[in-house]
């Protein structure tokens, strides 16, 4: 049901801006412009699907039954347990290098498939913001029409508060009859035909979903990019959490075995080695591998306490 939704958002998007932004964009800018925007919102698309077909149909891998390296036993699978890797209870197996169990994707996040996930957030991100801002001025004309607004239009909620009040205090009119009452004159000949109420519900819809879906993951993806940057999973975070109020208890400070630094961390999670560009293998749709096996792990010089082993790996 998840992914219907997110397939069904966004199609409908992709074709509320062709039908109803691009053609505004191409009337109110020049050739070069209008190119621009045609190039870059396909480029955004193009990454978007890619990532989000990736994520949802790579295995995030599971531990094979001759594993080399196992620091304990899952009591689930009753099956050794690499490093790093954790049980899924919603799919029922051992995940490797597991961040959690995505429902918009169904599938889980592991170690094939957690960048195609976090691009997908973050191409995601970029598209709604782009559509958000690209659809600022058609939003605008047909919500508020020509009426003075206290705040730009992106917060619409508040100039619909403000208008609710300001109108109740110049008449008795029901306070509910407020947001029809909002729409100017041009706006009521917007909504003549059926094709213009279309038209003008479709461009309000874009506008409104696509401002809070980019709120909501900008967020998302400033949670994992901090996660990532000290070299941790979500499962990690709260086990490194644990274990740092344990060992501060002894006025020892914890390390996470895996954190290589902020550059280090990002090229190991976005697999930039072996002559990998950042251009070719990032900004452009790529199915190379993380480059390893996902069950032998580098880990960082340091004294580690090994009691700290058991309750990560």
């Amino acid at each position: 049901i998840m992914v219907t939704l997110v397939v069904l958002l966004t199609t409908m998007v992709v074709m509320v801006t062709y039908v109803c932004i691009f053609p505004h964009i191409l009337y109110q800018t020049d050739y070069i412009w209008s190119g621009v925007h045609l190039i870059f919102s396909h480029w955004l698309l193009m990454n978007i699907v890619f990532n989000y077909v990736m994520a949802a149909f790579t295995d995030p891998g599971h531990p094979p039954e001759n594993v080399s390296e196992v620091v304990s036993i899952c009591k689930k699978c009753i099956a050794p347990k690499p490093p790093r890797t954790h049980h899924c209870s919603i799919c029922g197996k051992c995940v490797l290098k597991m961040d959690h169990h995505c429902p918009w994707l169904n599938n889980c996040v592991g170690y094939y498939n957690h960048r195609y996930f976090l691009q997908f957030v973050f191409y995601m991100w970029f598209g709604t913001l782009y559509s958000t801002f690209a659809g600022y001025d058609v939003f605008k004309q047909h919500f508020f029409g020509n009426q003075d607004l206290i705040v730009p239009a992106f917060f619409f909620p508040v100039n619909m508060a403000y208008q609710m009040w300001y109108s109740s205090k110049e008449n008795d009119s029901d306070a509910t009859s407020i947001a029809s009452e909002s729409l100017s004159d041009t706006d009521d000949e917007i909504k003549a035909t059926l094709e213009d109420q279309f038209f003008h519900n479709a461009v309000i819809f874009e506008f409104v979903l696509c401002a809070g879906v980019s709120v909501a993951l900008g967020l998302l993806f400033s949670w994992h990019a901090r996660l990532i940057s000290m070299g941790q999973t979500s499962i990690e975070m709260h086990i490194n959490n644990k274990e740092r109020a344990r060992l501060k208890k002894k006025n020892k400070i914890f390390k996470n075995p895996y954190d290589f630094g902020f550059v280090k961390n990002w090229k190991l999670f976005l697999g930039l080695r072996n002559g990998r560009s950042f251009l070719r293998h990032i900004l452009l749709p790529s199915r190379h591998d993380p480059g390893g096996d996902g069950i032998t792990w580098e880990t960082a010089t340091f004294t580690l306490d090994r009691s700290y082993l058991v309750d990560i790996l």
